[in-house]
């Protein structure tokens, strides 16, 4: 399905397309451009993200993250550009708050819009660890328990691509680092494509294939991380990664 928006085409792909100098993409951007009052907060954009890829996007705020992530997530029709922008049919958002209707039961709330999925929603209850929290109302967990419900209810769908604004940013740091452990396995088990939008330099390094920094909507760095996973900032390689990273974002230490 493809529609165009000031002069850019926007294509939702049913399956992964083939493109010139390398193998399927399950996002392909060209040129993407979104402007607020003349100011480009994406600045003619392109980027590209392999099938079970993971990558994290930083850039302080106002940089445009948010901006590219509603994009691609089908949310924003004030792009533009004289590229195009494709992502797959099958797309799953996870906010930074959980946004579970407090009126349905976190079975209810896991399956929103699915019908005849019950044993499905149990088994993705059980993966983030709530098996027998079922019929639980979402103001009897705790922030860390409502966020696992929204990563089942982004997962039991098996998008190809999964978008994460800031999930774990209203967490304590404990639950935050549970919560780092508990998405890398789930990637693992579903092998979605992500993109993370976040402040956080170590959570980009801990989770991410690779992590893209935004300045002014323009891509000004890009770093594979090529660590071994778990990834302790006590590594040596990992304190590289993020100095490279807090350069990029104009922070010296």
């Amino acid at each position: 399905m493809a529609t165009h928006t000031g002069g850019l085409t926007l294509e939702k792909s049913k399956g992964r397309k083939e493109r010139e100098g390398g193998g399927p993409k399950t996002v392909e951007v060209r040129g993407l451009t979104r402007k607020y009052d003349d100011r480009a907060v994406v600045d003619n954009l392109d980027l590209s993200i392999q099938p079970g890829e993971f990558v994290a996007l930083l850039g302080k705020s106002g940089s445009g993250k948010s901006t590219l992530l509603r994009a691609l997530a089908g949310l924003d029709y004030g792009v533009e550009g004289d590229g195009e922008l494709v992502v797959p049919e099958n797309v799953s958002v996870v906010f930074q708050d959980s946004r579970l209707l407090p009126w349905a039961r976190v079975l209810d709330n896991v399956l929103l819009g699915l019908r005849g999925a019950d044993e499905r929603g149990r088994e993705s209850l059980a993966e983030v660890g709530l098996a027998g929290r079922e019929k639980a109302w979402p103001n009897e967990l705790s922030g860390g328990e409502q966020q696992r419900v929204a990563l089942a209810r982004s997962l039991v769908r098996e998008p190809a691509l999964l978008l994460a604004d800031e999930p774990f940013g209203a967490l304590d740091a404990l639950t935050r680092l549970k919560m780092h452990v508990l998405l890398r396995k789930l990637c693992a088990a579903h092998q979605p494509a992500v993109l993370l939008v976040t402040h956080d330099v170590d959570e980009s390094i801990v989770l991410a294939d690779r992590v893209i920094v935004l300045d002014e909507g323009r891509i000004v760095a890009e770093e594979s991380i090529d660590l071994a996973q778990p990834r302790s900032p006590a590594d040596p390689g990992f304190a590289a990664v993020r100095t490279k990273l807090l350069d990029a974002l104009g922070v010296s230490l």
